[in-house]
């Protein structure tokens, strides 16, 4: 089943009508060739349910209308939308039972695209790049703006490829001291270092994880963290860990312990 995101005033629970509006709309009807009677899944992006409707009809902008609701002023139709039926609400989500705030140092070329797109798969909550020591890509103010919008765009095609309740946000570059005092509150603090021993520790670390938690995630860029931000981390309670005897890339690292956390989460 295909799913879309909307915003909450496009769901009218009252009336059992959902509008889908924007590129959607050409998405549904041109390439997809849905037709009216049809289902397809709508989430919010923000509650984690899942909203079951039919398809009853595709507008036009102009085009008139006697019904009342979400994109319908003076009797015409605001903008082209696909009206729907909403069925029944799935309260019972896809999403994780804690949340994982992914800090990510700042990698070369396209790779945090990669990052967000499958980090998003598998369950993320929030992405937030880092600017490291070692981060050889340097954002400008404009730069970083246009970066995370694109990076945004990725999270929610993600997010509806894999059928989330949520579309994970993607917060703009910030700095390694930045990003240490966003994670000072969080329950849950680790950063995979490949200089950390003892499987054991991480083992024990992550197996203490609760449901409705938060969990801060630190991985370095192309040649890792420096010495001094890794005393740092230590410092702000972050526990250095290691994912196994094998050196991961930047872009392999968090994945692997994203689905070791989802797996421990969802066992």
């Amino acid at each position: 089943m295909y799913q879309f995101f909307v915003e909450q005033s496009q769901i009218d629970i009252a009336n059992k009508t959902v509008m889908i509006t924007g590129a959607d709309v050409n998405h549904i009807k041109n390439v997809l060739r849905m037709k009216v009677g049809e289902e397809l899944a709508v989430s919010n992006g923000q509650d984690g349910k899942e909203y079951r409707c039919a398809i009853r009809g595709f507008h036009e902008k102009g085009e008139p209308t006697e019904a009342h609701g979400p994109g319908i002023a003076g009797g015409v139709w605001q903008e082209a939308a696909v009206d729907c039926e909403l069925r029944f609400i799935k309260e019972d989500g896809v999403e994780l039972p804690a949340k994982i705030y992914l800090f990510q140092g700042l990698p070369k070329a396209d790779k945090l695209e990669l990052i967000i797109q499958k980090a998003v798969e598998l369950g993320v909550y929030q992405v937030i790049p880092v600017e490291t020591k070692r981060s050889i890509v340097k954002l400008d103010e404009k730069k970083a703006k246009a970066k995370t919008a694109r990076w945004q765009q990725i999270s929610e095609a993600a997010a509806k490829q894999s059928k989330r309740g949520i579309i994970p946000e993607i917060k703009e570059p910030m700095s390694f001291a930045k990003a240490l005092q966003m994670a000072e509150a969080m329950d849950v603090k680790l950063i995979p270092y490949e200089l950390a021993e003892g499987m054991e520790k991480t083992r024990s670390l992550i197996e203490s994880v609760k449901p409705g938690q938060s969990i801060a995630i630190f991985i370095g860029p192309e040649g890792g963290f420096d010495e001094a931000e890794v005393a740092a981390a230590k410092q702000a309670g972050i526990e250095p860990i290691t994912l196994g005897r094998r050196i991961l890339r930047t872009e392999t690292a968090p994945l692997a312990i994203l689905a070791w956390l989802g797996y421990w989460l969802e066992a």
